[in-house]
């Protein structure tokens, strides 16, 4: 049974310019009976998990619900699921949407993780993209946070910004640091379609950074953010030593998982469903006491290969390449494909089997996409 929770929070003020995830302009009625049907979804699927390690409150801005609607959201967590001594509950913040006395409610509530989206610490690259943050509020947030004695805080970053220089980057990660957060997630920005980025894109009106200064940027990061302390655990995220996320390795490691909202995915005994992302039909099927899952499929021996390949190579730690009943590859013969499939990406350099572990190596991991599409066409998948 799963032990990992999600709760999506679709509101925006204003949807960024590079976003394609699950979002709606903010409305303060709505948000009440979005959370009176949260409430609801959560208590029909309290017996489908046990005791919960991980929280994950994600959107969206979640910041923006009201202070009434966490207290009243965290209530019914607490009285439909059990929650581990060490439970980890990570709420998705904008500088922009928080103050001291919504901090003082989100840990009330039990909030004690905090997951920032500065995105840029240079003001013209924040308004580029469209943030309703500048980086005074992003520095003030981190600074209220440690006021408060919050010291488990990750602090997001986009490199590969139109505009955006080597100097730029590197003064970005130089002020993150110097906020000391535990955990730093640095994400490429990339071109997705149905968004207004992809659209000026194409428009050849604004040119994307060109692949050798990505790849400087993220090489920089690996090797500055290394040196601060800071474990490169997963492609685009590194954390001091105790404060890798939780939440996202069970991701990574193909954990089960339940997911609440309009939108959310869930993972439970290798099927994964998912929920209709439309608020108000959402809304509408929780008052009538129907979960709205709009697609529910079992993973096939193929499909779910595939996953243990994308996902399992994010992280620097690899994938479990031991034959034994405990590693997430138990079938001998998927387990051979892959080893033979891999061999001549091991000699050229890109990836390496040591101590039962396949990984990307450093000349793999920054090119880590094209390596893992290789491993699926050499496996037929």
């Amino acid at each position: 049974m799963p032990d990992y929770l999600y709760i999506h929070i679709p509101f925006c003020i204003k949807k960024c310019l590079y976003c394609d995830f699950f979002s709606v302009p903010y409305n303060a009625q709505t948000a009440v009976n979005y959370t009176d049907a949260l409430c609801k979804e959560l208590s029909l699927k309290k017996d489908s998990a046990q005791s919960l390690k991980a929280i994950y409150i994600g959107g969206g801005t979640p910041s923006l619900l009201p202070d009434e609607c966490f207290m009243k959201l965290f209530q019914c967590l607490r009285n439909n699921y059990h929650f581990s001594p060490d439970i980890e509950i990570t709420i998705e913040t904008n500088p922009g949407t928080i103050s001291e006395s919504k901090i003082q409610t989100l840990l009330e509530a039990g909030a004690n993780r905090f997951s920032i989206g500065v995105q840029s610490f240079q003001d013209d690259e924040l308004k580029f993209l469209g943030r309703i943050h500048n980086s005074g509020d992003a520095t003030r947030t981190i600074e209220t946070l440690i006021k408060h004695g919050i010291e488990n805080f990750s602090i997001d970053l986009m490199y590969g910004i139109p505009g955006q220089t080597m100097d730029s980057w590197k003064a970005s990660l130089r002020n993150a640091v110097e906020l000391s957060p535990t955990h730093i997630s640095t994400y490429e920005l990339t071109l997705e379609e149905n968004t207004p980025l992809y659209a000026i894109i194409k428009s050849d009106t604004i040119a994307m950074p060109n692949e050798d200064l990505i790849l400087e940027m993220y090489n920089h990061t690996i090797d500055y953010l290394a040196g601060h302390g800071y474990e490169h655990y997963e492609i685009s995220n590194f954390a001091l030593p105790g404060f890798k996320c939780s939440h996202n390795l069970n991701y990574w490691n193909r954990g089960e998982y339940i997911g609440a909202g309009a939108g959310a995915h869930s993972f439970v005994n290798r099927v994964r469903t998912n929920n209709i992302a439309d608020v108000n039909r959402y809304i509408d099927s929780l008052n009538s006491g129907i979960i709205p899952e709009t697609e529910s499929f079992m993973i096939t021996p193929a499909e779910s290969l595939k996953e243990i390949i994308f996902l399992g190579l994010r992280k620097t730690e690899g994938i479990n390449a031991k034959d034994n009943p405990s590693s997430t590859i138990y079938d001998r013969e998927a387990l051979t494909k892959l080893i033979d499939a891999s061999g001549e990406l091991i000699r050229e350099g890109y990836l390496e089997l040591n101590e039962d572990y396949l990984r990307l190596t450093r000349k793999g991991i920054v090119i880590s996409n094209t390596i893992i599409v290789k491993l699926f066409e050499k496996l037929g998948l």
